[in-house]
Parts: structure tokens; sequence; C-alpha cells
């Protein structure tokens, strides 16, 4: 016990010194920025939730910007709180990135870097009787938000499989809902399948009596697509764009470590995930969820590119997307090349 306790211990100290950089005295006649970060407790925001944890982001763009950190429970949310300007970089899922894109006309965000790929999953309770694609006629599938990634992915799943929603004349019902109610509904046997994220997947599997029935990486070329990317509102990036350059310089350094500490940073996650929701997660659970996300920095703007195609198709666009300005990997590449 003593032994996992130093290791821990250890790993926390790593990152810090990986992550912690120089930062200029601060002058009382300096005045600061204030940058506003949205993120999820999700597994799949790790980089936010342990740079927040270590200040790191703080350490990285000090003393031009003091970073305030504001957590959601779905994308959707976060980008109605970027149109009012009360965010500036924000840890999202594709979807609600190119709604808030399109409806803005191009003029709202832009892509920064990837976090994460993978982590979903459609999940069915067992007991609900689903074996096959055609089970699912007659059952109530939840999802994190209207909107939101894995919401939009199942809806588009669900029309590939020419299953239609109740509210189109099908027998199918979609009910977004809070991932913790998901967990609750499930053991009541009030829903009958989930299409979620890590570590939601994981808990309702360990938890809640449910079963796999897709991950999510079996549609798509070799198991790879953006689940969270790092957005910034264009405006704050005109005007800021050294504040944004070192928080991304933060980011992609907490991406590497993860990659290369991995055991570690499934640790102090679960810790800090635990600190956010008052929930602790089993070690089991966070070495189930950690097998499906692979942490990159690459936007995977193909996959990204593809989701936008398949909700236009299905009617969640109003018009067709060009995503031609939505990615802005201009300060990814630099860094890139810089070799940090």
């Amino acid at each position: 016990m003593r032994l996992r306790k130093i290791n821990f211990i250890s790993g926390v100290t790593a990152l810090a010194v990986i992550l912690s950089s120089a930062v200029p005295a601060f002058s009382e006649n300096y005045k600061q920025q204030e940058l506003s970060v949205g993120y999820l407790a999700n597994i799949t925001h790790a980089q936010a939730i342990l740079g927040r944890a270590n200040g790191a982001f703080e350490k990285a763009v000090g003393p031009e910007a003091r970073v305030q950190w504001t957590i959601f429970n779905a994308g959707p949310s976060v980008i109605e709180a970027l149109f009012a300007g009360k965010i500036d970089i924000a840890y999202i899922g594709p979807s609600p990135a190119v709604n808030g894109f399109v409806k803005s006309g191009g003029e709202a965000l832009k892509v920064l870097a990837g976090s994460a790929s993978g982590g979903a999953a459609l999940v069915v309770r067992q007991g609900a009787g689903i074996q096959t694609v055609q089970d699912f006629h007659g059952k109530k599938i939840a999802s994190p938000q209207l909107g939101n990634t894995q919401d939009v992915s199942l809806r588009v799943w669900l029309q590939t499989q020419d299953l239609k929603l109740k509210e189109k004349g099908g027998d199918v019902q979609v009910m977004p809902m809070a991932n913790a109610d998901q967990v609750t509904l499930f053991l009541r046997n009030e829903i009958d399948a989930a299409w979620t994220v890590e570590p939601w997947v994981s808990i309702l599997v360990k938890n809640a009596n449910g079963k796999v029935f897709l991950d999510e990486a079996s549609l798509w070329p070799e198991g790879r697509y953006a689940t969270t990317l790092l957005i910034v509102r264009k405006e704050y990036l005109d005007r800021h764009p050294e504040v944004v350059k070192k928080f991304l310089q933060a980011h992609v350094s907490i991406t590497r470590w993860i990659r290369e500490n991995e055991s570690e940073a499934r640790v102090l996650l679960g810790v800090e995930i635990d600190k956010l929701t008052h929930k602790a997660l089993p070690e089991n659970v966070m070495k189930e969820a950690f097998k499906r996300i692979e942490f990159t920095s690459d936007p995977l703007v193909s996959s990204v590119t593809r989701q936008a195609e398949a909700a236009y198709q299905a009617g969640f666009l109003r018009s067709k997307p060009d995503l031609g300005k939505l990615f802005d990997l201009k300060l990814l590449k630099e860094l890139e090349s810089d070799k940090i």
C-alpha cells in the first residue's frame, strides 16, 4: 500500500515537473486578461481535468491571463456559453462544435487541436431483450444531451439501420438526459440502452447490468474518430493569439504525458473526477475506460468532416456544412515543429 502511495505521488510530481515552466514575476501594474475555459467531467476531457488540478494552464498563460474554469454537463451548453462570450476556450465534442460553427456562419469558433479519440459506445441493458438491431424496435435509448456528439451519432446510426424515431412515425424513443440519470434508469429498468461516452460506458457495464452492443470505433477506419476537440472563441484568438498558443502548448504537453504515463495518469484522473463529481470511479472502471480511448492532439479532421456530413444528411444541420474555416491548426503545427 505504501509503495502504491509513493508511485502515485511520484506520478503527480512528474506531471508537475514536465508541465511547469518559468513564469515572469507578476506586476501589480500589469492588467491580466481573463481566460474562461469550459470542459466536462469525462475521461475524454482528461487534459482539462489534469491541467486544472496541476495548475499547468495557469503556469503556461501567466501572468498575461488568469484562467477561470467552468464545468458543463454536455457540449451544447458549452456552445451557448461561448456564443454569450462567457467561454473563450473549451473541450467539446465534434457535433456541438460543428453546429456552433455552422450557426454562426463560421464566425464563432475555431478548432485548435484534438484531445481524445474513441470512448463512445451503445450500451444495452441486459434483460432488455436486445440481441440484434431489429430488437431496438419499441425501445427507449438515452443520450447525454440533445444535439451533443453522442446524441447525433445515435440518431444517425438509427437512421442508417432503418429505425425510425417515435416523433417521425417510428417506434424508437431517444431520451436525452444527464449521464448519471442514465445509470439510475438502467438500474430501474426504465430505459433499454444508452449511447454515451467514458467513463459512463464502463459504469453502465460494471455497475448497471449493461453490455456493449456497439463500440463506435467499429464504425470508423482504423477505429479512430474525434471524440473531444479543443476549440477557441474566434474573437479571443484574434485578440490574444499568444495566450492561446501558451494554453495550447500546455495541452500538447499534458497529452504527451498521459500517453507516456498511462498508469499514473489513470490514477490521478480518477482522483480528480471523484473531486469534481463526488463519485469515485473504481479502478476496474478506469482501466476498462482507458482501453477505449486514445489521447491525441490530432483533431482527426476527416472524421469530424464525415460526422458533419452524416448529421446534415440525417437532417440535424439545416445547411450543408463547409468546414474549410473550422480548423485553425497553425499554432499546433508551430508547436509540433518546435518539438515541445
